[in-house]
């Protein structure tokens, strides 16, 4: 007991010997403001996670919660007073505000092809595991039932990171809302609201509460969650229609990083873009929220079919997020997918079910209540490539995330009159996605169509003039998106045609950095960022402008407020509140109210 008592007397003293008014680079952007607060507590995360690191945390007034394996670290409450001394402490490396997190058919399936799949190819998605992390799962839904097991659904697994039952419930009905849009199978609508996948099997983990709030210790405890069990319910896919602020870069954010992980274990990870797409009526760019900011996150924006199964008509949804990520300028989203008035399950005992009454749906068989609710937001589009990614998967089970992405963004659709901060590389093309994927895995012809967009988006480059080909470098699960290969060596996507030889030859780039800030590139590219301002390359000042359509005339004003500007009415802000709730699909305003399609 003396050794136990010494020990924390000298982990105190070194506590109280770091200067409490100092400005510590371990703490994040909001916990730099909370830590001048002189009362008041904040639920942090702490890293690394050390049985001497969890007893400093306690000296300085903390609680203790769940660790978090994935990204060393440890969640804590502790006074805001004590902020600024626990990170002066030579035992911690880092602490960062557990921010909160926000959850962001009937024609869908039709519009983007994968209704096509089903029908001449047989794919559903069945075999395929999909974790969808999100505010948790209706008990029962006729459109989620086994066909194999009677009085059985398609979920695997529910577990709760916000109350701990076990029974499952969705008490906010967004998570219900993205299963049906991702698996359901249309029985109470006669087939014609089934999901993308309807085969799928759901493990579904609630992180978010009945008003469609969590923390972003849940979600990473719920990654951490898909890592573990990957092989028990075969997961491939992760859906993640939540979203929180961006603080700091990617290379440093915990989320980001729990991802990363996930990625690296060949589980793709498919989030939305966000929904700050307009501000006061205008469009603005840099809206990208966490974790879509991440290069190795499949970040989808949201476009509308219209309430039609024609392409042709097909628009962006105003108030899809566009790119550059904050902090990193990086350019996102990676593509877009329906997310207008997406019709999905709905359930019954939720939040969303009762404050968006007007927008039940019924079905064509006899029901107790309207079993489907019709939603906006890149909250809805997420899902719909996340259906798209078990299809693919099914077709072709050696896909890594890398090659995925590469796939749906070089078969994607590029609509005119957009730039590629505001569509990625294109509209979904579910259909010749999971062609391509078949292709790499059974060889033949290779498939094209003159309305793919044939290029990828590799950093800040928008590649083309190439064809993608299977077991190359770039698609190895442990090479970042859009960076550079370990070695130095070129990063190789397929073949391209040389006119000058006639013969096919390397699709491929030499960076001259880790990021591809720098590269020469084989075929015709784009930086899609920065235009032409820097000879191609990505600008190393943050006062920067392009010329033409491209877009911008982008500056900061301090070391704080980033306000970007073009030279019209789009504009960008990015301000100086601390406030630690983002909007999304469901409450942002009118830009992305539902809709109710004409039938």
């Amino acid at each position: 007991m003396a050794r136990i008592v010494t020990c924390g007397t000298v982990l105190f003293l070194a506590l109280i010997a770091a200067r409490a008014d100092a400005q510590s680079p371990k703490l994040d952007a909001p916990l730099s403001y909370s830590s001048k607060l002189l009362t008041g507590r904040s639920q942090v995360i702490v890293r690394p996670l050390d049985a001497s690191v969890d007893l400093l945390i306690q000296l300085a007034g903390g609680t203790l919660g769940r660790p978090l394996p994935s990204v060393n670290g440890r969640v804590a409450n502790v006074p805001n007073t004590a902020l600024a001394t626990l990170a002066g402490n030579a035992l911690v490396q880092k602490v960062a505000l557990d921010r909160k997190t926000i959850g962001l058919n009937e024609r869908t399936g039709v519009t983007v092809g994968a209704t096509a799949v089903r029908n001449a190819l047989g794919y559903d998605g069945s075999g395929v595991g999909v974790a969808i992390i999100d505010s948790g799962i209706t008990q029962w839904h006729d459109d989620l039932t086994d066909p194999g097991v009677t009085g059985s659904q398609r979920v695997a697994q529910f577990v709760d990171f916000v109350n701990g039952q076990t029974v499952p419930y969705d008490d906010y009905g967004h998570g219900t809302h993205v299963a049906g849009i991702v698996a359901g199978n249309g029985f109470d609508s006669s087939g014609a609201r089934t999901g993308i996948a309807p085969g799928a099997r759901l493990v579904v983990l609630k992180a978010l509460d009945s008003s469609g709030t969590g923390r972003v210790s849940d979600v990473i405890a719920a990654l951490d969650y898909v890592v573990n069990h990957k092989g028990q319910f075969n997961i491939r896919v992760v859906n993640l229609s939540v979203a929180t602020a961006v603080y700091e870069s990617y290379t440093s954010d915990l989320l980001a990083q729990a991802t990363r992980q996930a990625v690296e274990h060949g589980i793709v990870v498919v989030a939305a873009a966000g929904n700050r797409g307009r501000s006061s009526g205008h469009p603005q760019y840099g809206g990208i929220t966490a974790p879509g900011n991440a290069p190795w996150v499949l970040t989808v924006g949201a476009s509308s079919h219209m309430g039609t199964t024609d392409r042709a008509d097909d628009v962006m949804a105003a108030f899809s997020s566009r790119g550059p990520t904050r902090i990193d300028y990086a350019a996102k989203p990676d593509l877009v997918a329906p997310g207008v008035g997406i019709e999905s399950l709905s359930d019954p005992g939720s939040t969303l079910y009762s404050n968006y009454s007007a927008y039940l749906l019924g079905g064509t068989v006899p029901t107790s209540y309207p079993p489907y609710l019709s939603l906006s937001g890149t909250s809805m589009a997420s899902p719909v490539v996340t259906g798209t990614v078990a299809l693919m998967l099914q077709a072709n089970p050696s896909l890594t995330p890398n090659a995925v992405k590469a796939i749906l963004q070089y078969t994607a659709q590029i609509y005119a009159g957009y730039d590629w901060l505001t569509e990625g590389a294109g509209f979904l093309n579910a259909a010749g996605a999971v062609q391509l994927a078949r292709f790499f895995s059974q060889g033949g012809e290779y498939p094209t169509d003159p309305m793919w967009s044939r290029q990828i988006i590799w950093a800040n480059h928008r590649v083309q003039g190439g064809r993608l080909a299977p077991n190359v470098n770039a698609w190895a699960p442990t090479l970042v998106w859009g960076s550079d290969t370990v070695d130095g060596g070129p990063v190789v996507w397929g073949d391209l045609w040389s006119t000058a030889s006639s013969a096919w030859t390397t699709w491929s780039t030499s960076c001259s950095d880790a990021i591809c800030s720098s590269a020469s590139w084989n075929g015709e590219s784009a930086n899609v960022v920065w235009g032409l301002q820097c000879g191609g390359s990505d600008c190393a000042s943050t006062v920067w402008w392009t010329n033409g359509d491209h877009t911008v005339v982008w500056g900061t004003n301090g070391d704080e407020t980033v306000v970007w500007g073009t030279n019209g009415d789009e504009t960008v802000v990015w301000g100086t509140s601390y406030d630690e709730t983002v909007v999304w699909g469901t409450s942002c305003g009118q830009d992305c109210q539902p809709v109710i399609w004409n039938h």
